[in-house]
């Protein structure tokens, strides 16, 4: 079963360890020896959880003679910020509402906005 790319990649944030290597990637290109270093894993270990962010987009890998590098993709995180911004506004607009009506409420009228 093919799994959209919204999900793929959800599901690879979902995990601290990936959400940790991703973090160090914002510093630029690492080796998995680089990555692993701060983790009490394998280096196998770290390499499966960079083929889980790799097919996720969120992360490429290249090939420099013996050395593999992983560097950020920061466009794999667009998709993210695309669906999470619907509910941005969503919240937004209700803690609007919510701060209208608190001040409403401060000036005395418990019937708040709009009366």
């Amino acid at each position: 079963m093919q799994t959209d790319p919204l999900s793929a990649k959800f599901a690879a944030l979902a995990d601290p360890t990936r959400r940790a290597i991703l973090a160090r990637l914002c510093e630029g290109e690492a080796s998995v020896n680089d990555l692993a270093a701060p983790f009490d894993m394998s280096l196998p270990a770290v390499s499966k959880h960079l083929k889980v962010l790799e097919k996720a987009g969120l992360i490429s890998r290249g090939r420099e003679a013996q050395w593999r590098p992983a560097r950020l993709e920061p466009m794999g995180m667009k998709g993210i910020a695309e669906w999470l911004e619907h509910y941005r506004r969503y919240w937004d607009a209700s803690f609007d509402r919510l701060d209208a009506y608190l001040k409403k409420i401060q000036k005395g009228d418990p019937r708040g906005p709009g009366h």
